[in-house]
């Protein structure tokens, strides 16, 4: 419905968002030279193994990937971070960059580098675990960084909601809104759709809202002292 694809928000205690723009460099990095077969194709065996697979996280007995069982490299404690970034087309990546590119770098900018990429990879594990436990006999894998942008989405939602933001509406329309409504629409859109499709969509809806809960818990921790919320 909106796409974002820029807010008037300037940067005030770093000069430039390095954990962000290299967030962002890392996925385009694996995505291009080992997903999209431009320069090496790791195939759907070699994704299964680094991708989240609900039943197996959790140790059930009975789950069955046979492309897990044919590789196994890669640790099942490691997945909640490795399936992160990978993604599943050229629009799963782009949606997911475009979203931390516009919002991430303010995130960034409240809590410091460190303190960012800490709290990144914190909300994608936990919207892992969301996702396995809210489908723990599932053993479709799950890829993506939906779930650690969703905390961004959240984190940012709780720091600047009258910050205007840019954006595409409907796929024709430049409008300039404030993001409490861009943003509020689109975590509207995930509880709404949570309760009418999970389950029936290729959609991880509870990796998103598992990462949105993570994300607003802990901007509270995680900002610098002094920096406010709900400016």
């Amino acid at each position: 419905m909106f796409i974002p694809l820029h807010d008037d928000n300037q940067l005030r205690s770093i000069s430039f968002p390095f954990v962000t723009i290299g967030l962002i460099a890392i996925n385009v990095f694996i995505f291009v030279v080992f997903q999209s077969g431009l320069v090496y194709n790791m195939g759907h065996a070699g994704i299964v193994d680094m991708a989240i697979i609900p039943c197996q996280l959790l140790g059930l007995d009975g789950c069955a990937t046979s492309a897990v069982q044919l590789i196994g490299a890669t640790p099942e404690a490691i997945t909640p971070i490795s399936y992160m970034f990978l993604h599943g087309g050229w629009m799963h990546l782009i949606g997911n960059m475009l979203f931390l590119w516009v919002f991430g770098d303010n995130v960034e900018d409240a809590m410091g580098h460190f303190m960012f990429l800490i709290f990144y990879l914190i909300c994608g594990v936990l919207a892992g675990y969301a996702h396995s436990l809210m489908t723990p006999a599932s053993n479709i894998p799950l890829i993506g960084a939906s779930g650690a942008v969703a905390g961004v989405i959240a984190a940012y939602l709780m720091l600047h909601p009258n910050v205007l933001v840019w954006v595409l509406a409907f796929g024709v329309l430049s409008l300039k809104l404030r993001a409490l409504y861009v943003l509020g629409a689109w975590v509207a859109i995930q509880f709404f759709s949570v309760m009418t499709t999970a389950g029936q969509s290729g959609t991880a809806w509870w990796a998103h809202i598992g990462g949105l809960a993570a994300g607003a818990l802990l901007v509270l921790i995680m900002r610098r002292p002094g920096v406010k919320l709900f400016q």
